[in-house]
C-alpha cells in the first residue's frame, strides 16, 4: 500500500487595495467648488486689486498720459478734503438713522405678527413686499408718488385736512432719503426679529405667565435679552447695505442739498470729475469699512449658530 501525498495548491498573490490618501479625498470633495471659487476671484477680487493699484496713482481719465504714482496722497486727500469728510459724515448719519428706526419699527411689526389673528399670512406678505421692490423703483415711488409738491400723496392728504403744502425734498432732503430707506428696510429687520421671536423657549414663557409676570415684564426680562443677538445681526447687516446705498440718494436728490454720501461722492469723482485715482481711494475705504462691519456680522451669526446647536 503506497501513500500518495498531494502538494499544496499555490494561492495567487493578491495585491492590497490602496486607499486614497486623506489629502486626495479632501481635494476630491473640494474639486466641484473650484469653478465657483475661480469665478468669485475673477469677478470680485481681481477688480478690487485693480482698484487698489489705481488708488495709488494720480490718474485723470481726461489726461491719461499724465498719470503718475503718488503713493498715499489720494487717501490723504479723501480724509482731509472738506466735501469728502462731509460725505463720510452724511453716510454715518444716514446709516445710523435708518438702522435704528428700521429696527424699532421692525420689532413692533414682529411682535404683531408673532400673535395669532385672522389674516396673519396676508398681512405678513404685504409687510414683506417693500423689501422686494427694486431700490431704484422704490426711490422713484417716494420721489414722485409721495413727495411731489403738486400731485404727491402726502401733500394731497395735507390739502384734504387744510394743512400746508411743503416741498418735502427741498425742505428736508436727508429726511426724505431716510424715510424711503426706512420703508424699504423695515421688512428686513422684521423678518430677522420674527425668526428670533419664534425661537423662544415657550415653556419658559408659560412658566413666567403662571408665576404672574405681566406682558411688559416678559418682554423686558425674557424676550428682549433673547433678541439681543438678532438685533445685533439686523443692525450689522443693515449697516453693510446702507453704507453702500447709492440708489436712493441718486434718484431722490441727485446728491444735492447736503445728501451726498460716500458712494455718491465716489460716483461724482469717477464719472463727473474723471479722477480715477481719487475715486478708487474712496472706494477702497468704503470696502474696508464694509469688511470691518461684515466681520462683526459673521461673528454674531456664528454665535447664533452655536446657541442653536447647544439647544439641540
Amino acid at each position: 500500500m503506497t501513500a500518495t501525498t498531494t502538494a499544496p495548491l499555490a494561492t495567487p498573490h493578491v495585491r492590497p487595495v490602496r486607499q486614497p490618501s486623506a489629502r486626495l479625498r479632501a481635494w476630491a470633495t473640494r474639486a466641484p467648488l473650484l469653478p465657483a471659487l475661480v469665478f468669485m476671484i475673477v469677478v470680485t477680487q481681481l477688480p478690487f486689486v485693480a482698484t487698489l493699484v489705481i488708488s495709488f496713482f494720480d490718474w485723470n481719465a481726461l489726461y491719461p498720459k499724465a498719470r503718475h504714482f503718488t503713493g498715499i496722497d489720494n487717501y490723504q486727500q479723501v480724509l482731509t478734503d472738506a466735501d469728502l469728510r462731509h460725505s463720510v459724515w452724511t453716510t454715518v448719519l444716514l446709516t445710523v438713522a435708518v438702522v435704528l428706526v428700521s429696527l424699532v419699527l421692525g420689532l413692533a411689526l414682529a411682535l404683531l405678527l408673532d400673535r395669532k389673528f385672522r389674516g396673519r399670512g396676508v398681512v405678513r406678505t404685504l409687510l414683506i413686499a417693500p423689501f422686494l421692490v427694486v431700490p431704484v423703483a422704490a426711490a422713484l415711488l417716494w420721489k414722485h408718488v409721495l413727495y411731489n409738491p403738486e400731485y404727491g400723496l402726502l401733500n394731497g392728504l395735507l390739502h384734504y385736512v387744510g394743512g400746508p403744502q411743503p416741498d418735502w425734498i427741498s425742505n428736508t432732503p436727508l429726511l426724505a432719503v431716510e424715510m424711503s430707506l426706512v420703508w424699504q428696510w423695515t421688512p428686513f429687520m422684521m423678518l430677522i426679529l420674527l425668526a428670533g421671536l419664534q425661537s423662544r423657549d415657550q415653556q419658559q414663557m408659560e412658566a413666567a405667565r403662571v408665576d404672574g409676570a405681566s406682558d411688559w415684564q416678559i418682554f423686558r426680562y425674557l424676550t428682549l435679552p433673547h433678541l439681543r443677538r438678532y438685533l445685533e445681526l439686523g443692525a450689522l447687516l443693515g449697516s453693510i447695505y446702507i453704507v453702500q446705498n447709492f440708489d436712493a440718494v441718486f434718484t431722490i436728490t441727485s446728491g444735492g442739498l447736503g445728501t451726498a454720501n460716500l458712494p455718491y461722492t465716489v460716483y461724482q469723482s469717477f464719472y463727473q470729475a474723471h479722477e480715477n485715482g481719487l475715486a478708487s481711494a474712496a472706494g477702497v475705504l468704503v470696502v474696508i469699512g464694509s469688511i470691518i462691519i461684515a466681520t462683526f456680522a459673521l461673528r454674531v451669526v456664528s454665535s447664533l449658530f452655536r446657541e442653536e446647536v447647544g439647544r439641540a
